[in-house]
């Protein structure tokens, strides 16, 4: 309570040796329990801290606070009116402490409402005889079949702007608006009887706006608003989706998912937004053995606390120096444990009821060896088939009982399965969702394709659903009759893995080219790249 520096638990005793300040003020926060029954509100407003938007609350903590008296550890409950005047002043002063960072949140922040565009009031339609049908529509200057935009200037029909990550269209839209000057197309797939839910975007203005006559507007190309039904989501739609379903692990390194970590060796420098430079020349200074000798390679913490001045977060030497890394500690009784504990084997076939179901497997010892050699896997598969290593210690006792990993061999109430044949039944295809299927015919499509659909994204969703049967309308085979394996064998209907999409990508390919391949080789990886190199010629780059 006299210089207001704070410290750990197990660091407080190196200051108060330091320095004989006795009187500490402890703050403890305990997250409170929030209810898993409660309902979650999904956003419907690109917000923040409003209501429909999204929840800009940080996790609640229940606090309490204490004073601390040193060496012995003393704790006085706070607040209390035994305690005296200076000691009271002290903690509310730090209590209403504002920090700079929360000084500058901003408590709520709502996307801006649509204006109306000079352009649409004046806009002059071309008298060219252009009529649009209701559907069928097609990029008049790629094979692009989504993500399609209508000049209403002259009525082409172009594709949008290229995603960062390759996806999106191929620019035409906006590479027509930079030669001809028309400003105003509207994103085929979003008209319907409902006009204002249409998606109207401005070049000239650079931003999505309302065209209050764009019932005319459509008329001119024949457009009949009132027949039309929504295929895609809008601008403001799909960036609120976005936002929503971000996985924000998910970041940089071309969409690889990326673990936080921290301690020597891993901090690394905020970027200012023009301070990558200076970050590049003090990583390059870090990198050198006399700076590291200097600076932090001989020196303990403890010892570096000790001499550094009364406030140590003004000492170099102070914050360069290394904390023991911390690692868990595991026994080796649980690792055995975990070795011999009981497994499910998903899509077992039982050759006792001709059938795939669900199996427990059991592994135990037959036999006693007069050595035992244990191999410490320390290496598990995290999120996306990554390998980590786990950075811990085993704990191995100098006895280890492994009576209870001994196998007693088939017990009276087990049989043997029985032979298996020769030739396993395939298991039976999958069944598509009748909710995802209904939602889509009520859209239009045509029965056989809402179940293909489905089954191709495993019945994620009608969202997933729709992108599917969107980017599928042109396969030759999208009006065939399932199989009984879900028609997957089939080149244009092969469940692509988008891990292997991401990989080939990763090399400089073309998110279609990649997929292209994977159906072509139903998934080997090992065909992959001769595959892709083979149809390269085919596309358009």
């Amino acid at each position: 309570m006299y210089s207001f520096l704070a410290f750990g638990r197990e660091y407080v005793m190196w200051n108060y040796e330091k320095t004989r300040n006795p009187v500490y003020l402890n703050i403890q926060e305990t997250p409170k329990q929030v209810s898993e029954d409660r309902p979650h509100k999904k956003p419907t407003l690109l917000a923040i801290g409003v209501e429909g938007g999204f929840d800009s609350k940080e996790p609640e903590y229940e606090v309490s606070y204490s004073i601390v008296i040193l060496p012995e550890f003393i704790s006085l409950s706070y607040p209390s009116v035994e305690l005296p005047e200076k000691v009271r002043l002290a903690v509310d002063a730090v209590l209403a402490a504002v920090g700079a960072e929360r000084k500058e949140e901003v408590a709520a922040w709502t996307a801006d409402k649509k204006q109306v565009s000079p352009f649409a009031l004046s806009l002059q339609q071309l008298e060219n005889g252009v009529k649009v049908p209701p559907s069928g529509w097609k990029c008049s200057q790629c094979d692009k079949t989504e993500n399609l935009w209508m000049n209403l200037t002259d009525g082409t029909i172009l594709c949008g702007r290229r995603n960062w990550d390759g996806t999106g269209g191929n620019n035409h839209a906006l590479e027509h608006y930079q030669a001809t000057n028309y400003p105003l197309a509207v994103k085929l797939g979003t008209i319907t009887a409902d006009l204002e839910g249409a998606d109207v975007y401005s070049y000239a203005e650079d931003d999505t706006v309302e065209d209050p006559l764009l019932a005319d507007h459509l008329a001119h190309f024949g457009i009949d608003f009132s027949s039309l039904r929504k295929t895609e989501m809008t601008t403001a739609e799909r960036e609120l989706d976005q936002n929503t379903n971000f996985d924000w692990n998910r970041i940089q390194e071309k969409g690889k998912e990326l673990e936080p970590l921290f301690g020597p060796g891993f901090t690394g420098l905020a970027n200012l937004g023009n301070s990558c430079y200076l970050a590049s020349v003090m990583q390059a200074v870090f990198a050198t053995k006399d700076f590291q000798r200097y600076y932090y390679e001989n020196v303990k913490l403890d010892d570096a606390f000790k001499q550094a001045p009364a406030d140590p977060t003004l000492d170099l030497h102070m914050q360069l120096s290394d904390e023991e890394i911390v690692r868990p500690r595991v026994p080796l009784a649980a690792c055995l444990e975990s070795f011999y504990a009981s497994e499910e084997v998903q899509d077992f076939y039982s050759s006792a009821i001709n059938a795939r179901t669900t199996a427990i497997k059991t592994t135990r010892l037959a036999t006693f060896p007069d050595y035992l050699v244990l191999h410490m896997r320390k290496f598990v598969l995290a999120a996306g088939w990554v390998p980590k290593k786990l950075d811990v210690f085993v704990d191995v006792p100098d006895e280890i009982d492994i009576s209870n990993m001994r196998s007693n061999g088939m017990q009276p109430d087990e049989q043997l399965l029985p032979e298996t044949p020769e030739e396993i039944p395939e298991q039976a295809g999958p069944v598509a969702d009748e909710a995802i299927v209904s939602q889509l015919l009520d859209i239009g499509f045509s029965k056989v394709r809402c179940e293909k659909a489905a089954i191709q994204t495993l019945n994620t969703g009608v969202e997933e659903a729709m992108n599917w049967l969107l980017a599928h309308m042109d396969d030759p085979d999208i009006d065939e009759p399932i199989t009984a394996s879900g028609n997957r064998e089939t080149s244009s209907a092969v469940l692509v893995n988008e891990s292997d999409v991401e990989t080939l990508v990763a090399f400089g390919f073309l998110p279609e080219m990649a997929r292209k391949a994977l159906r072509a080789t139903v998934g080997d990886v090992g065909l992959l790249f001769i595959c892709v190199i083979d149809v390269l010629p085919s596309f358009r780059i």
